[in-house]
């Protein structure tokens, strides 16, 4: 489904001067495609329990919610989330979207509602079992969203707390974008919500995004802001999308950033490090909705501003457009590719590294030994190019090792604390 930009007015209070136009994109491709993709099997998906998740679902740390792309499971060409986690080290996806189907029920993209759900558990499943996990965004740009419907902070969170449950989450995304934040009462309703679901659901991780401009966000953000200071709901980010409001460098997006940090230290009372400590980013690849264009070389600008200033998220708009498009490399804006001259998963890679993790080169581009001298180790030699999953077993250096959760081509003796490699002492 395409949606035309609104006009300047629907973005601008009465009065004042019209703010740049912002969306995300949202083509829809078939569900059957979707499922093919995906390599799903009707019989599979009807025996999978997303809400039974793997136990290297609880470790994956919260760097990997603040990096996880946003990946449509169910429209535009979607690729394989476990293809991708094996290209690039990503372990987190953004599930898009969670809307109203009528009557304050969720439902992905508004139609599919997640008490009848079956596609997205066995997606769900997929990425866990590899170790990974998922956020859910719930919002995004058209469409109705529940903080429209619902009535109250507490029927909206009700609502959402349905999908938390469903799916088991530990993260979930607010993108409070056109219409719902022109709407006061739905953004009371959303932020009211969050804060509920903050206190009912300890450890959530929940991330606000909304509409970025190059005074860093527009009329609408700020009273979002305020709103949130009302109620006194502080989430783990807020983070804007410096995209499709006139931006044609990535100078132009680390401006805006600099100047919602400023936004966020007015509003909240907060000094610049506390602010860039709840500030984040949320990029588009390639060509924009607005025809600007945006490179590896911008997502890698974006990528060591963020790490500089210490951002608490570093994201972008969407897994499914993170490769070339077939023939001409631009044919316009597309939902399944980025219009730009690129490897597949090319900009998925700058959120793994923002993640602190070091993407696989293929082929790798150096080979560590896969094999030790001879002596008492028994479980197998570690291997670079052999992907793991948690509790699998290894020897390296005279060690034994166990995996806390999927890994590929990370060296188990450089591990350290927090890698997904537990010494468990010499052979």
């Amino acid at each position: 489904m395409e949606r035309a930009l609104p006009p300047p007015s629907a973005v601008t209070p009465p009065g004042a001067a019209p703010a740049p136009t912002h969306r995300r994109r949202r083509r829809r491709s078939t569900a059957a495609a979707a499922l093919a993709a995906l390599g799903l099997l009707a019989g599979a998906v009807a025996a999978v329990d997303a809400g039974q998740a793997s136990a290297a679902t609880d470790a994956l740390g919260s760097n990997w919610y603040a990096s996880a792309p946003y990946l449509m499971p169910e429209d535009n060409n979607p690729p394989d989330p476990a293809a991708v986690m094996d290209a690039t080290g990503q372990k987190a996806f953004q599930l898009a979207f969670i809307l109203d189907q009528g009557g304050c029920t969720p439902a992905w993209g508004g139609t599919s509602p997640i008490d009848t759900d079956t596609t997205m558990p066995a997606v769900i499943q997929k990425i866990r079992t590899k170790g990974g996990d998922v956020s859910v965004s719930v919002g995004g740009y058209g469409g109705t969203k529940l903080g429209q419907t619902c009535g109250t902070p507490e029927a909206t969170a009700a609502g959402y707390q349905k999908v938390i449950t469903k799916y088991n989450l530990k993260a979930l995304d607010f993108d409070l974008e056109e219409p719902e934040y022109e709407n006061t009462a739905a953004i009371h309703n959303e932020i009211g919500a969050a804060k509920i679901l903050q206190h009912n659901n300890p450890g959530l991780y929940i991330s606000i995004t909304t509409a970025g401009t190059n005074a860093g966000t527009g009329w609408f953000g700020t009273q979002m802001l305020n709103e949130a200071k009302t109620q006194g709901f502080t989430p783990d980010n807020y983070s804007i999308m410096p995209f499709d409001g006139g931006f044609n460098s990535a100078t132009a997006q680390t401006d805006a950033l600099t100047k919602f940090n400023q936004i966020l230290q007015t509003t909240f009372g907060w000094n610049e490090t506390t602010a860039y400590a709840h500030e984040g980013v949320s990029l588009m690849n390639g060509r924009t909705d607005a025809a600007e264009y945006f490179h590896q070389n911008d997502f890698q600008t974006l990528l060591d501003y963020a790490t500089t200033h210490k951002l608490a998220r570093y994201t972008y708009w969407s897994v499914n457009r993170d490769r070339q498009c077939t023939g001409t490399v631009d044919p316009g804006l597309s939902g399944s590719c980025s219009s730009v001259t690129q490897n597949d998963w090319d900009f998925t890679k700058y959120t793994v590294k923002f993640a602190g993790a070091t993407p696989p080169t293929t082929p790798p581009t150096t080979q560590p030994p896969t094999s030790q001298p001879p002596g008492s180790c028994t479980d197998p030699a570690w291997s670079a190019t052999t992907t793991y999953v948690a509790g699998n077993k290894v020897s390296y250096s005279g060690h034994k090792y166990h995996a806390k959760w999927w890994t590929l081509n990370e060296n188990p003796a450089s591990s350290g604390q927090w890698g997904p490699w537990a010494d468990d002492g010499p052979c």
